[in-house]
């Protein structure tokens, strides 16, 4: 039999996720983030003046990967870094005032690519697709804790 890329869980959320992100692109560019910036600028906006580890923790994301995103998001003006108080390897995070003045359109611009990549769904079904996502992600992360293995 052969294998069907549809029947693929891991196939369809690769292909969700980069239509998710096609549709927050042109959005995105237009206000000056990247979709792989909008993580750290929720982050941000939730909680301002984090250290790297701290956002690392947040997002599990790879360290060269986060600190490639902030290399970038400095260099475009979204957030400028300060020297830790007590620790010398350390650096704080800030919103720069552009940053900070991204939130309410970002965010609306997120939603706008969620509504049209889930266009044609009821609520009910859009918020039961977002309960089995959040389901699988946790499952997903638990087979990443070595204290979670062996348990169902």
């Amino acid at each position: 039999m052969p294998f069907e890329r549809s029947d693929s869980a891991l196939y369809l959320a690769t292909q969700l996720a980069k239509g998710l992100s096609r549709a927050l692109q042109k959005r995105a560019t237009a206000l000056g983030f990247s979709p792989g910036q909008f993580p750290v600028l929720l982050s941000l906006w939730h909680e301002d003046g984090l250290t790297q580890r701290q956002l690392l923790d947040r997002l599990d994301v790879e360290q060269a990967t986060l600190a490639n995103t902030l290399a970038r998001m400095e260099r475009d003006g979204l957030i400028h870094r300060t020297p830790h108080p007590t620790d010398r390897r350390a650096q704080i995070i800030v919103l720069t005032e552009h940053g900070r003045s991204l939130e309410r359109l970002a965010i609306e611009a997120a939603a706008h690519a969620d509504d049209e990549v889930f266009a044609g769904f009821r609520r009910f079904e859009r918020e039961l697709l977002m309960e089995y996502m959040r389901m699988a992600i946790a499952n997903a992360r638990r087979l990443d804790d070595p204290s979670e293995q062996g348990r169902s």
